[in-house]
């Protein structure tokens, strides 16, 4: 199969985002896309009719290997794990494809829940929109079988339903968030809080966090507030776009700090992700 540089040029995006989503992590997708195509540049002469198909179920194989082991890693993590944050940089439009449905912290959450299989399934159908028949081909399942494991991920996903994607809605509860503290005003930032919010901090056993979520909005009040405290003279904060949602990118000591992320839902914080752990945070933050 001959791969042009137009070809490379084309579908990097498509399989990064692909590999990104199934999963969570940037750095792996980097290298998986690396691998696909190297792999693809190598196979022997062969007639593909279409090479999207074809290099995205090469790609789907490798992520789905990657996830077997994934998992027992998650298991033994240090606290909450989370998904590694990316950070959209550029109005390039080969990045058009990053800012669909189904990027934002929450959903990547969420697919957690998934099987490896479902996960492929329903990205393949729902973001990448290509048909059963294709994905049937690319995951060597039949269609019935394919259509059942879209339903399951589609019924585990329905709680990110209500999740708010209007950009500048949501930015400006987060810069409600920021004046919060700001002018250590605790009963505005009670107000910006569900009843049922969630805080999660990510350090892996790297840098010191929350070993467990805190849930009540009393409770993640007080922690937000008792960090604050303590922040070195040095520390401030800047909004950028993180998987295609508003969020807090902290520096202190001259060097990034955190990544907070937010799932909002009816000009409502849901959920908070804070993202410590150091192999995790964008390098060009």
């Amino acid at each position: 199969m001959q791969i042009s540089n137009e070809d490379y040029e084309q579908l990097k995006p498509l399989l990064f985002s692909l590999g990104y989503r199934l999963l969570g992590s940037v750095t792996d997708a980097e290298d998986l896309v690396q691998e696909t195509f190297l792999r693809a540049y190598q196979a022997e002469e062969r007639e593909i009719n279409n090479k999207k198909a074809y290099l995205c179920k090469m790609m789907t194989n490798r992520c789905l290997d990657v996830l077997k082991s994934a998992r027992r890693k998650r298991e033994q993590y240090v606290g909450p794990w989370l998904p590694e944050p990316l950070l959209i940089t550029s109005d390039d439009p080969s990045e058009a494809i990053l800012q669909k449905e189904g990027l934002s912290m929450a959903y990547l959450r969420m697919m957690e829940h998934l099987t490896p299989h479902e996960r492929a399934v329903f990205l393949l159908r729902e973001v990448f929109t290509f048909s059963y028949r294709e994905i049937a081909s690319m995951m060597e399942k039949k269609e019935d079988n394919c259509r059942k494991l879209y339903s399951r991920a589609k019924e585990k996903l329905s709680a990110v339903k209500g999740e708010s994607l209007h950009y500048e809605n949501n930015r400006s509860v987060v810069d409600r968030f920021i004046h919060s503290f700001q002018t250590e005003d605790q009963g505005d930032l009670l107000e910006l809080l569900s009843d049922h919010v969630t805080l999660y901090t990510d350090g892996g056993g790297k840098v010191r966090a929350a070993l467990r979520p805190i849930y009540t909005k009393d409770h993640v009040a007080a922690f937000l507030f008792g960090i604050a405290k303590k922040r070195p003279n040095d520390f401030y904060v800047e909004v950028k776009n993180v998987n295609g949602q508003p969020a807090l990118i902290s520096y202190a000591d001259s060097k990034l700090y955190n990544v907070i992320c937010f799932y909002i839902v009816g000009g409502q914080i849901q959920d908070i992700y804070i993202i410590m752990n150091p192999e995790k945070l964008p390098s060009n933050g």
